[in-house]
Formats: structure tokens, sequence, C-alpha cells
């Protein structure tokens, strides 16, 4: 497994100043763009998933919904896309969030999970941890049980973790 991750952080790459000044986002297109990449990252994620019961993928906009889809499709399991306000044409949920660089909502059709049913909030970075703990947080508001957090990579200094209920696991494949 060492050697498929080496190969993912060895296609990652660093963009200065994006979205703003001071900011160094982790871009993972290039991750996409390489099949041997892309599948090492899904057989990380998925390797983590698996064992943990999951009925459905809630996957956050933009690039969650692209990990989140495809790990959703090898577990055998429905997804449900996490959009920014507006973007979904029934009627939704929202939760407010902060982020390391602004503030944002997420939103899910209502009705989108059934009550006990198992989900895991797929991203591709967890930083501070406001977009996972909102995702977390919509999940249960419709009463699903949160099966964890899967997300590519981890920027630690950021402590994205503690944002999140102490009851929920995280998932990284890779930590920065």
């Amino acid at each position: 497994m060492s050697d498929s991750i080496d190969l993912v952080r060895a296609r990652l790459r660093d963009v200065p100043d994006f979205p703003r000044p001071g900011i160094v986002f982790k871009d993972i297109t290039p991750v996409l763009g390489d099949a041997a990449a892309f599948a090492a990252a899904l057989d990380a994620l998925a390797a983590d998933a698996a064992p943990r019961g999951v009925t459905r993928v809630l996957g956050i906009e933009a690039r969650g919904f692209i990990l989140g889809a495809a790990l959703a499709a090898r577990l055998g399991v429905g997804f449900v896309p996490a959009r920014k306000p507006g973007k979904l044409p029934a009627a939704v949920d929202r939760e407010s969030y902060a982020l390391e660089y602004g503030s944002d909502s997420l939103e899910v059709h209502r009705g989108s999970f059934t009550p006990g049913e198992r989900v895991l909030v797929v991203d591709d970075v967890i930083a501070t941890g406001g977009t996972a703990a909102a995702a977390v947080a919509l999940a249960r508001r419709q009463g699903a049980v949160v099966a964890g957090v899967a997300v590519l990579i981890e920027l630690t200094f950021l402590q994205g973790r503690a944002r999140l209920p102490a009851d929920v696991d995280v998932f990284a494949a890779i930590a920065y």
C-alpha cells in the first residue's frame, strides 16, 4: 500500500496563493488524470471504508463528488451530493460553516438518508474541518449514522479533526 500512496503523493500538486494569497492549495487533479494514481487513491479509501458497513456515501462539492461517487460505485452503495447553496432542485437541508479562507454552506436534498443508514462523508482534503463538520451535521439531521469521514489528504497542522464530533472517525490516506 505504501508504494501506491507514494504514487498518489507524487502526483499531488501544490498551488501557492490559491484561492487567495497565503493559501497553498493541494490540487488532486494530477492524481485524477493518472489512472494508476487515481486507482491507488480509491484503493486506499475503499480499504478503510469496506469494514465500516457503509450504505451510502456523502460526497462534498466538488472534488468530493469525484472521489465519493467512484468510491460509492466500488463499495456498491448509493451516492449523495452535498452541494453549494442553490444547486439542488428540490427541498434541501442547509448547514453553514467556516473554512480556512471564508465561510460557506452545504445543502443536501431532504430525504437523502433514512434513519439509521450508515453514511461515509468523503472529500479530497480536510483542512480546518468546517466542511466535513457541516456534512456530518446534515447527515445526522436526517437520522443517518455517520460511519466516518474519509479524505485523500489531511492538513494536520490545521487540526480539522478537532472540529468534528468526538465520535466521528477520520481516515486520511495522506497527512501533511
